[in-house]
Order: C-alpha cells, then sequence, then structure tokens
C-alpha cells in the first residue's frame, strides 16, 4: 500500500479559498478510441484556464473507462498527471481522481491513482443502492487510508441516492475526508450536507464544492449560519468542482475570482441572481435535464467540437448522443450569452495546445 499523502499547507489554503476544478472529458477519435493529442489538449487547456485542479476518471471522463475492453482508467490519469508535472506551475494545483465501485475497488483505484501523484480521490455512491448508509461509512474510511477523499452527494436522477443528515454528520468526522462535492440539485439536501460538516468538529478541515449544476452561482455566493451547541457557525460552498466547468473554462475562472472579491466585501450585487439566471440556462443545454440528462456528456463534448478542443462528440457507449434540439440550445446559448464563451482565448492558444 502506498503512503498516505496529505495535501501540503499551498495545497490546503487554495482548497479552501476555492478552486475550479473541471470535470476532465474524454478525447476519442471516429473509431471511439483514445484522442492522445486531444485528451493532451484538454488538460492544457485547463491549466492554461487558471483552473485550480482537475478532476480525472469521472463522470465526464466515463465511466466505461474501468471496462476490460476499453482499459483506460489509468491511461487517461497517467496522460492528465503528465500534463501537470511538465507545465511546472508555480501555484497550488490539485490532481483530483474519480474513485468508483465496492470498498475493495475503490481502494484500489485510490492506489493507482496516489501512484500517478494525484492528490485526492472523489468517491462516488453511483451504482452501490444495495449498500446501507453504515457501509458506505466504512467504504470511505477504507479509501481514506488511501488518500485524501472528497465526498459526492449525488442526484438520485442520475444514479445517487438520498442520504440522511447523520450520515453525512458522521461522514465529516471521518479522518482523510477533505472535502465534499455537493450535488443533490436540491435545497434542502444541500443545507443538509452544510449542516452536516458544521455540526462536525473537524468542520475547518474540511472543505465544500458545488456541483449542483442548476444553482453554482447562488451556491457560491451563499453564507450559510447554523446554531451549534449555541455557537453560529458559518459555512461557505467555496468553488466547484463541475464537469460544466468543463467548457468555457476560462470564464468560469475569471466568474469566480468576482465572486471571492465579492464574499471578501461582502457585498453581492441583486444583478449575481440574474448571473445565476444564465449560467443554469447554459448548463441546461450542454448537460440536457430535458431528457433526463441523457445528451449531458455529448452536450460538453459539442462545445469543445466548436472550439477545436476535441475532433468530436463521440462517446465510448455510442447510445450517448446529442438529444433532439440540444445542438439548436447550445445554438441559442452561443447567440444569448456572448459573455460566457471563451472561443476567443481558446483561439488564441489552441495550436500551441495540440502541438
Amino acid at each position: 500500500m502506498s503512503s498516505f499523502r496529505p495535501l501540503n499547507a499551498e495545497q490546503h489554503q487554495a482548497f479552501h479559498d476555492g478552486l475550479v476544478i473541471p470535470a476532465h472529458p474524454l478525447a476519442l477519435d471516429e473509431r471511439r478510441q483514445l484522442d492522445e493529442k486531444h485528451q493532451r489538449a484538454l488538460t492544457r487547456y485547463y491549466i492554461a484556464s487558471g483552473a485550480g485542479g482537475v478532476a480525472v476518471g469521472v463522470h465526464s471522463t466515463q465511466f466505461e473507462i474501468r471496462e476490460p475492453r476499453f482499459n483506460l482508467y489509468e491511461k487517461v490519469l497517467r496522460l492528465a498527471s503528465e500534463e501537470v508535472d511538465r507545465a511546472a506551475l508555480q501555484r497550488p494545483f490539485i490532481r483530483v481522481a474519480g474513485l468508483c465501485g465496492p470498498a475493495e475497488q475503490a481502494a484500489a483505484e485510490a492506489e493507482i491513482a496516489a501512484g500517478f501523484g494525484y492528490d485526492a480521490g472523489l468517491l462516488s455512491m453511483g451504482g452501490l443502492q444495495g449498500l446501507s448508509e453504515a457501509d458506505l461509512l466504512k467504504r470511505t474510511e477504507r479509501a481514506a487510508q488511501v488518500m485524501p477523499i472528497i465526498g459526492f452527494y449525488l442526484q438520485p436522477s442520475v444514479g445517487g441516492k438520498l442520504f440522511s443528515f447523520d450520515f453525512w454528520r458522521a461522514f465529516a468526522d471521518i479522518p482523510g475526508v477533505v472535502a465534499i462535492k455537493v450535488a443533490p440539485f436540491n435545497r434542502y439536501q444541500t443545507i443538509d450536507v452544510v449542516r452536516a460538516v458544521c455540526c462536525s468538529e473537524r468542520r475547518d478541515e474540511i472543505a465544500l464544492y458545488t456541483g449542483n449544476d442548476d444553482n453554482i452561482v447562488n451556491d457560491l455566493l451563499t453564507r450559510y449560519r447554523f446554531n451549534v451547541n449555541g455557537r453560529t457557525i458559518e459555512k461557505r460552498i467555496v468553488g466547484g468542482l463541475l464537469g460544466h466547468w468543463a467548457v468555457w473554462t476560462r470564464k468560469a475562472v475569471e466568474l469566480l475570482e468576482e465572486i471571492k472579491s465579492a464574499r471578501k466585501h461582502d457585498v453581492i450585487p441583486l444583478d449575481w441572481l440574474s448571473r445565476n439566471v444564465e449560467v443554469t440556462d447554459t448548463n441546461a443545454a450542454f448537460f440536457d435535464p430535458a431528457h433526463g440528462f441523457a445528451g449531458c456528456i455529448p452536450g460538453i463534448h459539442e462545445v469543445l467540437r466548436r472550439q477545436g478542443l476535441l475532433r468530436g462528440t463521440w462517446c465510448l457507449n455510442p447510445q450517448e448522443e446529442l438529444s433532439a434540439g440540444q445542438r439548436e440550445e447550445i445554438d441559442r446559448m452561443y447567440a444569448d450569452y456572448p459573455h460566457l464563451n471563451d472561443d476567443e482565448f481558446v483561439k488564441a492558444h489552441l495550436a500551441d495546445w495540440l502541438a
């Protein structure tokens, strides 16, 4: 077993200040084979955009990479890690690896990720409907013996399950848990997670990140306050670990910096409510909630294809395609919110990233 390596002091501080962490897509060619050139270009794009990390081997990277017939999990982790090393960054950067499956599989994937220099594992709760909350807590403890763990409250409509407040309260107490990605797409359940962390003695060791694609801006602007044993405890969702931020990433970085400034001065202009709607509208086009999120991965691919960062929208599963009308909705996003895309930034650097 590899030695547990905690986040260093700079990484810890940056993680708690708030980072843009895109969920890394998978670049394929027309034969649905890995397109290493464009896979590396994507990582270079995220680094150049100012992202504070990347999450690889997660849903946006396609869970099928773990299947023996594709056998791509280790390769995509290695490619991204090599590009981060090559960039020789002078700022903190968090490499996040997706961890899936029962306890032994998740721990084994954590070992692989740690071996490639990853800093934390995003522990998926999907596909484990038969496990109890107690089982899932033991699974988390097992993975957290290998590397720092980011919890993941995944919305039920795409394979997640509902968890009790007590589950998240116990989850926050597990040594090695460094963050939770809050993505139930539900205000009640989002509050459960934040309150549970506030009630834990480890509250200051855990960073909260939004995965609520339907409420990104508001999540990042909100100050949560709870009475805990007679004390008022405050906590913020400080950054985002998002598939949505896999596209137009430069603008996402600018957005988060603006939000940080607003938080610092404790002044939230009403215009931010309208900006939240703009971002949510674009997410609806990319992620396809109109069809139960069936086109969410091809939607991300379509934006990257238009920019030249991908050659097509192909997925490992040939059934995953853009939904009817989704391409037209993405056209509408470009027309209605031109200030949200980073096409000019990509155009200026694409040749270098593809070199």
